[in-house]
């Protein structure tokens, strides 16, 4: 897939996901749908959790259109537990597909994009990517060997 193509890709899931941050903390109605501190509360959630949320989608949404497969990575991952709740959310409360289909398809799209994105070393995810890669410092038996191998004592 082009790069280009991709980008408008995470450019749109990121607007997605910035609208539904948005709608959370609406504090009424919005035209996709009721309130959500009533849903949160009819799913037995405090309607201060849709704050949490959106927070949530809000910052993931940043995080995926930040060109760099970490960023993109970390912010998949967070919409993915966002939505492994919100699915969870729908099975248990027997949702109608037409309100619930969404989630489990943004799971998983998020799934993909976060394989697509994995690091090859979970420490690179900790690390600085722009970072100077440093010596490594030998240990001392390598020290010892190396003089022994000149003929020398360390």
């Amino acid at each position: 897939m082009s790069k280009r193509l991709m980008t408008v890709l995470y450019w749109f899931l990121a607007l997605e996901f910035a609208l539904g941050a948005v709608t959370k903390c609406w504090p009424g109605d919005t035209i996709f749908s009721s309130a959500y501190s009533t849903k949160f509360e009819e799913w037995g959630y405090p309607s201060w959790m849709r704050f949490v949320v959106g927070a949530l989608e809000g910052a993931a949404a940043v995080l995926l259109v930040i060109p760099d497969k970490r960023t993109r990575f970390l912010g998949a991952t967070t919409l993915m537990f966002v939505l492994t709740g919100a699915v969870t959310t729908h099975i248990v409360h027997h949702d109608p597909t037409v309100e619930s289909w969404a989630a489990p398809t943004h799971l998983l799209v998020m799934g993909i994009l976060a394989l697509a994105n994995w690091p090859a070393d979970w420490r690179d995810l900790v690390r600085s990517s722009h970072a100077a890669p440093t010596a490594r410092t030998p240990r001392p038996s390598e020290e010892r060997a190396r003089a022994h191998q000149c003929g020398g004592t360390p």
